[in-house]
């Protein structure tokens, strides 16, 4: 089942939790962490800013109890208040009981009512083990106590701890296994862009047994595409069908109910990006800049991990006419408080505004459109569907890499990922290789204006 209730973290916000908690001096500390929310239908609960209780402030430390002064959930309550943000209180058991124990309800009861005094929200409290496992739990303001399902963290590697299973020992599913595909039967993916290497990469991710996809692209099945847009058909071109909702007809056959969600809609609107919030990884699979751009900025807002895939054909010049000069593909991998697709140079604010040129010029998109994957190739029905496989495959396997690592080398070491196959050559670029620019985008959420960005304000109208 689909977790009602997530709480997510950065890698970083984790680490630096870990670090204060887990001291090394087997005594309980604190820290209050002030979350954002992803509107219903499911919940997502996004740690924004970390409040650390030094060890010095409080009055008793030990293997089982503390007690901390109020200043700290004040400072919390400062944070919070302006936006109605929710407030989880944090602290560890160092000696590794993975429940809420008695002292820890009774701390709730007192202090949990005052929280919601002070900012009308949902609230709640949370234990970290020593191995970094968080449970937590949230307080409705009718009384009402729901245990978070999943709390996730997006870094280098993926992690998932689920509720019921956080008592046992600390392990992930091997990757390739049924038990993997039982964990992404409670997990939802977005697809952005379902045409030649999206429609690869949703078929694959619907077959890998994701308990949702969502899926997002607003254009409509031609004639010229059939050729590499898996499940369409020479109806579906004659009647302009859109291509989300056809690939939704055919795939949605694969279960007894429909699992997949299409979203008839431009990413560069409102309704498209809080879809692909609801998910818990995105793959992006798009030829925009803009659009890209938006996957970029949702990634960093929603603390989503997000897989970006594109794959070009240049060719050169030779005394006998054009001549492919390589055939390639790119695979990104992006955390939230990573490097961001901005960061390594997939998009800048030039090529930005050079595209929304282009596009404002009928006659100079058409000829852009007209090149097509292959550079000064004029051809409508280009045969490329064996490379946006290899693309789409690559694509997926990173998600997999991370969520069920099997690499013999850490996951930091592919944060880009190149091949070239005329060469028969692949490359890889470490995560440290590229430039960290912060963003105040990081954990906002569905703060207005969405994703900074105005056009996506609440007057959007469709």
């Amino acid at each position: 089942m689909t977790p009602a209730i997530t709480l997510s973290l950065t890698q970083a916000a984790h680490r630096q939790l870990l670090a204060h908690l887990f001291p090394g001096d087997g005594k309980e500390a604190a820290a209050v962490l002030v979350c954002t929310r992803v509107p219903e239908p499911r919940v997502r609960l996004l740690v924004k800013d970390l409040v650390l209780v030094p060890h010095q402030a409080c009055s008793r430390r030990t293997e089982n109890a503390l007690t901390w002064p109020g200043e700290y959930i004040e400072a919390a309550v400062d944070l919070a208040e302006p936006a109605g943000l929710s407030i989880i209180l944090l602290h560890s058991h160092p000696t590794g009981y993975p429940d809420f124990s008695r002292v820890d309800d009774e701390s709730d009861s007192e202090v949990i009512p005052c929280l919601q005094a002070a900012v009308a929200a949902d609230h709640g409290s949370a234990v970290m083990l020593p191995d970094g496992r968080i449970l937590a739990r949230m307080y409705s303001r009718n009384g009402q106590v729901t245990s978070v399902d999943l709390v996730s963290v997006a870094g280098d590697d993926l992690s998932f701890w689920w509720r019921e299973q956080i008592a046992a020992p600390a392990s992930r599913p091997m990757a390739f296994t049924p038990e993997m595909s039982k964990e992404l039967g409670r997990l939802t993916a977005c697809v952005i862009g379902v045409s030649g290497t999206g429609s690869v990469t949703a078929e694959q991710v619907c077959r890998l047994g994701f308990g949702r996809v969502i899926g997002i692209d607003h254009d409509h099945v031609e004639e010229k595409n059939l050729n590499r847009i898996l499940n369409t058909t020479l109806a579906d071109a004659q009647g302009a069908k859109i291509k989300v909702h056809v690939f939704a007809d055919r795939i949605n056959l694969l279960r007894a109910e429909p699992f997949f969600s299409p979203v008839d809609a431009d990413v560069m609107t409102r309704r498209a990006v809080m879809a692909a919030a609801q998910a818990d990884v995105v793959f992006c699979c798009v030829d925009k800049l803009r659009a890209r751009m938006v996957a970029d900025r949702l990634a960093a807002a929603f603390l989503l991990p997000l897989i970006d895939v594109g794959v070009a054909i240049p060719t050169r010049a030779t005394p006998h006419g054009l001549a492919i000069a390589e055939v390639t593909g790119r695979v990104d991998y992006v955390f939230p408080g990573g490097s961001s697709l901005a960061d390594r140079g997939v998009y800048t604010a030039a090529t930005l505004h050079a595209e929304a040129l282009e596009e404002a010029d009928p006659a100079a998109h058409a000829e852009q459109v007209k090149a097509g994957y292959i550079d000064g190739m004029p051809e409508q029905g280009p045969s490329v569907i064996t490379l946006n496989m290899r693309a789409s495959s690559a694509c997926v396997m990173e998600f997999i890499a991370r969520a069920y690592p099997f690499r013999q080398q850490p996951n930091c070491s592919f944060a880009r990922t190149r091949f070239m196959l005329a060469e028969a050559f692949e490359e890889h670029e470490t995560e440290s290789a590229f430039p960290v620019k912060s963003t105040p985008l990081l954990g906002i959420g569905a703060t207005e204006p969405l994703l900074g960005l105005p056009v996506l304000g609440p007057q959007e109208r469709e």
